[in-house]
């Protein structure tokens, strides 16, 4: 390390600028230097390896995670440096005034937050990172110093989410000694509570949407309820508990300072992600998402202008607060349809929005009060409970296994199961980080639940939404899923919604297979209404075709499509096994998304009747296998047909598919999809990359459509594909699924995915023709179709060279 370079700039004689010597230091310190020169910036300097390593941060650090600051790398200081301020004279490098702007020490640390010595902070210097904790007056809590790929002079300096971190756009130049709020006190539980707030009003939830002229609907915002008090530029922005908001969403808080006119108004504000939709963990960690689009839709106006407008008709204040809001990017009024609730709730489910609220023409606005002139229909059925403790985990989980739920019962607390699916990585991390102060040794209930596993008992401070399908007699959750921590609410505050009544005696059955047992529930549920067949009839089905359908999913990882309660609703997609699978169930953890998820595998008969007791009627696995990810078992061409396509349209799509396959001497075979299209499998053996898969699949839809123009193509938008069957090539991509050969759909007909043999392919065919009551005797006279298709395998280099001919 040299000192050279900062001698040769530096004519000493005229500044007062310190002389370049190593000096060695017992202390790690730091200096930021408020440099004013040719233009203004911030000098940003670390004490290693006995000499001052310097960045100018134009900007001036940041305490917000958001603002990345560029820091370009300068000549390193000698440590006498540390303390200089003055003026630098002119026609010297860097000629202007020199001020401390902040000083102390700092802790290089590792990614575990553990200090490291200065011989490897120097290392990982050199290396391109170095993660550091900062002492200072106004500099606290981590930071990191990041190099720019192939740069060796720029630099980014970042701040990391601790407790000394802020949500606000941070100004160094408007910075004092004094600590601003920091994104710990201004989250719920440490902000500021208003003693006098108004209580909005509450919606009741409902399950079934409806047409009615005497409502109008309005999209439900997934986000915070906020209400805001705009009195002569001064604005109250507070949530439903009376939480402060000005802190923590300024932005919205400067454009009510904006509103011309005195004002209460009733909203919802939303975090938007990258697809446009609202992003509810987002919104949780505003901090780290500043970037993205926040909005305040306002639905309702309480008083304008000191005049109180709760008992007008509800549609007599919206009118008038439609012509208050001069419509901003950021405040927006909240729009609505009439009359037609049905066709509005199925285009928010379409959108995947949360769903609906109803709302009475003529309701007058009722304070702090759940109204049932005010109607809330969710797209997912679910509640809200305390976390009261949480298992250990096992297997691939990391941090916990399964939380442990409760609700206020008088003056003590009633156990409601326990939950373990629904994690991410970065929510198992974050929950795990909240409970921590929260342990205890004193159990909430009176007597011990039965549950998977030792648990640390938590303090009932934290409250979660939980997805279920029902309530159990013992008002247990039945397949409860974790969607998010609700940490705009406090335990005084829960909302238990349950719309379903309590299920009383289900029936339960311990079915033996094998070695294993499986616990079966409920087998009498009706799962197809028009024909009268069970959950105990899809049961008993792949109960008897296992030994078929086995060899097709083996190895496989599951996307689980669930509908617990048969064909009547749209079910929901299940991809983490959770803790709450049985020992006998196979996972693959797969940790190449952006969370990690632990797939479940159909090894044997009974973890196929675990999922069919799950719900899931449909086996929908992954082209490849655990053991070969990133290469597919095989090929599939899916012939996917619009509304106004015959099926005999569809059949000549698949002998066009064949003829070109064969021409390449491929081997493929044929399969319904259990709905209006076939499949056609080609195999591969996991001898090709998905990307090579994919391409030659293309090719082969190409030529297709070349071939049949009339009625097909390979446009996967849906506007642009239009009355034309879509070849769709792109099912060749690593995790896509179609449902397995011998699955059944939940489709009216309860049709099965069946395989044929190619001369069943013709006009006398149609997939209504096997179903969930005659498949497995189809079974029995043919065997397995099928098989070849886990067992031959094609040569994809040898079809190229033959098709270009």
């Amino acid at each position: 390390m040299s000192l050279v370079n900062y001698n040769k700039k530096r004519n000493f004689k005229e500044t007062l600028e310190p002389k370049g010597k190593l000096q060695k230091s017992t202390a790690m310190r730091f200096v930021v230097q408020r440099h004013q020169a040719s233009h203004l910036h911030y000098d940003f300097r670390l004490e290693l390896g006995g000499a001052l390593k310097s960045w100018a941060v134009p900007k001036g650090p940041s305490l917000n995670p958001s603002q990345k600051r560029l820091a370009v790398m300068v000549e390193d200081h000698p440590s006498g440096y540390i303390d200089f301020k003055g003026t630098i004279p002119k026609g010297n490098y860097g000629a202007g005034t020199v001020e401390i702007w902040d000083n102390g020490n700092f802790v290089p640390v590792n990614a575990k937050h553990e200090q490291l010595t200065e011989q490897q902070a120097l290392a990982n210097l050199k290396k391109g990172e170095l993660k550091f904790l900062m002492q200072g007056k106004k500099l606290q809590g981590e930071f990191v110093l990041i190099k720019l790929k192939n740069d060796e002079k720029n630099w980014l300096l970042i701040k990391h989410e601790d407790e000394y971190s802020v949500t606000s756009i941070y100004n160094a130049e408007d910075a004092t000694t004094t600590k601003q709020k920091s994104i710990a006190s201004i989250k719920h539980g440490k902000a500021t509570k208003h003693k006098d707030y108004i209580k909005p009003m509450l919606a009741t939830l409902t399950k079934v949407p409806f047409d009615d002229e005497d409502y109008i609907y309005e999209i439900k915002w997934d986000g915070y309820r906020a209400v805001s008090e705009v009195e002569n530029g001064k604005v109250k922005f507070y949530s439903r508990n009376g939480i402060d908001f000005s802190e923590r969403f300024p932005v919205i808080k400067n454009e009510l300072e904006k509103l011309e006119h005195s004002c209460v108004l009733d909203g919802e504000i939303v975090l938007l992600n990258t697809k446009g939709m609202p992003d509810f963990e987002g919104l949780q960690n505003y901090e780290r998402n500043l970037n993205q689009p926040l909005i305040y839709h306002v639905f309702d106006l309480l008083v304008l202008n000191g005049k109180k407008m709760d008992k007008l008709p509800l549609l007599d204040r919206k009118e008038i607060l439609e012509k208050l809001l001069v419509e901003n990017p950021i405040i927006k009024y909240c729009s609505h349809v009439a009359k037609d609730g049905l066709a509005f709730m199925a285009e928010a489910k379409k959108a995947g929005l949360e769903g609906v609220i109803a709302k009475e023409k003529t309701s007058t606005y009722s304070f702090g009060t759940r109204s049932k002139q005010w109607l809330k229909i969710k797209n997912v059925q679910s509640s809200e409970a305390l976390i009261v403790g949480y298992t250990a985990p096992s297997g691939s989980r990391s941090h916990f296994g399964s939380l442990v739920l409760a609700s206020k019962a008088g003056k003590g607390y009633e156990y409601r199961g326990h939950v373990g699916t629904g994690f991410s990585d970065a929510s198992l991390a974050a929950l795990s980080k909240k409970m921590k102060s929260l342990e205890t040794n004193q159990m909430p209930f009176t007597k011990i639940p039965v549950l998977n596993g030792a648990v640390t008992w938590l303090k009932p401070k934290l409250v979660a939404e939980i997805a279920y399908t029902e309530i159990t007699s013992s008002k247990s959750f039945r397949h409860p899923v974790f969607l998010r921590l609700r940490d705009d609410k406090t335990t005084a505050t829960i909302n238990e919604e349950i719309i379903e009544e309590v299920k009383d005696n289900p029936t339960e059955e311990i079915r033996k297979v094998g070695t294993q047992k499986v616990r079966i529930t409920n087998q009498h549920k009706i799962f197809w209404p028009e024909l009268g067949y069970t959950k105990g009839d899809l049961m008993n089905y792949y109960s008897e075709i296992s030994k078929f359908i086995l060899p097709h999913l083996k190895g496989r990882p599951l996307s689980l499509k669930r509908n617990p309660n048969g064909i009547r609703d749209d079910g929901f997609y299940h991809k983490d096994a959770g803790e709450g699978a049985p020992k006998y169930v196979k996972v693959y953890k797969d940790d190449n998304d952006k969370k990690i998820i632990d797939y479940i595998v159909c090894d044997n008969e009974a973890t196929l009747l675990y999922l069919a007791n799950l719900g899931c009627i449909e086996m929908n696995p992954w082209n490849s296998t655990n053991i070969h990810p990133d290469k597919p078992t095989w090929m599939v061409m899916d012939l996917d047909p619009s509304d106004k396509n015959g099926f005999e349209q569809v059949i000549r799509t698949a002998l066009v598919v064949k003829k070109i396959l064969d021409k390449g001497k491929i081997k493929s075979f044929c399969k319904t999809s259990g709905a209006s299209g076939l499949h056609i499998y080609v195999p591969l053996k996991n001898k090709y990359e998905y990307e090579q898969v994919k391409s030659f699949a293309h090719i082969v839809a190409r030529l297709v459509v070349a071939e049949l123009p009339e009625f097909t193509t390979i446009e996967r938008s849906l506007k642009k594909r239009g009355d034309r069957i879509y070849v769709d090539y792109l099912q060749n991509r690593p995790g896509q699924t179609l449902a397995s050969a011998y699955s059944v759909r939940p489709l009216a007909l309860a049709s099965v995915s069946t395989p044929l043999e190619w001369k069943e392919v013709n006009k006398k065919l149609h997939p209504s023709q096997f179903t969930l009551k005659n498949t497995a005797e189809r079974l029995k006279k043919k065997g397995d179709l099928f098989k070849p298709v886990i067992t031959l395998s094609n040569d994809i280099e040898r079809a190229l060279n033959l098709l270009s001919k």
